[in-house]
């Protein structure tokens, strides 16, 4: 199956205890490949992270289990293939546009597990996500991860603005949560912004940001299947759109791809 788009309105998400097989029967392995990568980029960290262990989508309302679950065992995961196919590793991502209707993306530094990648500020979800009753914040997530890699602060929207739902992205063991973020300057002054953001950090994530305007500024090389699926998908056909209409296109593209 490749890559599918899927828009949703909202996500209803929680926590649940699972014992994963797969990590159990691997740890050697996991704790092995684990080193090898720490020897790489010293400045990983294995922490807790939440995965994805069930999940429906009807009536554009997202249903998702998630559990906790060891980033070295993630790492593993992504790096062979994703060998296990009964969990995904989910995450959330704020997808930012600036008022002239650049998408802006983030270079991984290169002391990151992804360095040299380009994609949204995202991070997978973790403990600190998880709200009252077990429930996972994945929109608090998205946010928090673009409020820490760029300083950027999405506009609180007014009872006026319809909400921008989300992209439930599927690429085989990934599932990217998309939240479009409408931007109220240009991407001049939005450029200006993230650069002291990143010039006061000791230790920035982000090496550099990667503007994309049209769809030959799509870097296969670089950017991952499901940043260049979507945003394809975007671009196709709206190059006329008007950067203040874009916060409402989500909805708008149901259907539109499924390869």
């Amino acid at each position: 199956m490749g890559i599918t788009l899927t828009p949703a309105r909202r996500i209803d998400a929680r926590m649940v205890a699972h014992d994963w097989s797969w990590a159990r029967d691997n740890r050697a392995a996991i704790q092995a490949h684990w080193e090898a990568r720490r020897a790489e980029r010293p400045a990983m960290f294995n922490g807790t992270v939440l995965m994805l262990r069930r999940w429906s989508l009807t009536e554009g309302v997202l249903e998702a289990e998630l559990f906790e679950a060891e980033y070295a065992a993630l790492t593993a995961l992504k790096d062979w293939g994703f060998p296990d196919g009964s969990v995904l590793n989910v995450f959330a991502a704020a997808v930012p546009r600036t008022r002239d209707g650049t998408f802006l993306l983030g270079e991984m530094g290169p002391h990151t597990a992804a360095a040299g990648r380009v994609y949204f500020p995202c991070g997978t979800p973790d403990p600190t996500d998880i709200g009252a009753e077990g429930r996972v914040d994945l929109a608090a997530s998205a946010l928090r991860e673009l409020r820490e890699e760029t300083g950027l602060v999405a506009p609180q929207g007014s009872n006026q603005e319809p909400d921008p739902g989300w992209i439930v992205v599927r690429d085989g063991g990934l599932m990217a949560l998309l939240r479009p973020v409408q931007l109220a300057e240009d991407e001049a002054v939005v450029r200006e912004r993230i650069a002291a953001h990143l010039a006061a950090e000791d230790e920035p994530e982000l090496s550099a940001i990667v503007g994309v305007r049209t769809s030959s500024d799509l870097d296969p090389a670089r950017m991952p299947g499901f940043v260049r699926h979507y945003l394809a998908s975007v671009l196709a056909g709206r190059s006329a759109e008007s950067a203040e209409a874009a916060a409402g296109f989500a909805a708008r593209i149901c259907g539109e791809t499924r390869t």
